[in-house]
């Protein structure tokens, strides 16, 4: 049996260097791409102050009472 294959040289399951240095680049860039999703997540839910909130004067530290 004869098979028709030509070796590719450029392959990366070929070369460890080649696929390490490719799981590298992969992996540096899921990192930067996951920690600026993160930086864009914390920028759009960000602290916009103190709300006005009503509150029963019953409540208070020194309650009022009618």
């Amino acid at each position: 049996m004869e098979h028709n294959t030509v070796e590719n040289k450029n392959d990366i399951t070929r070369s460890r260097v080649s696929r390490s240095r490719f799981f590298y680049y992969v992996g540096l860039f899921c990192l930067v791409a996951f920690m600026l999703g993160g930086c864009y997540n914390l920028y759009k839910h960000k602290y916009q102050g103190k709300p006005d909130v009503t509150v029963q004067e019953s409540s208070l530290y020194n309650p009022k009472y009618k």
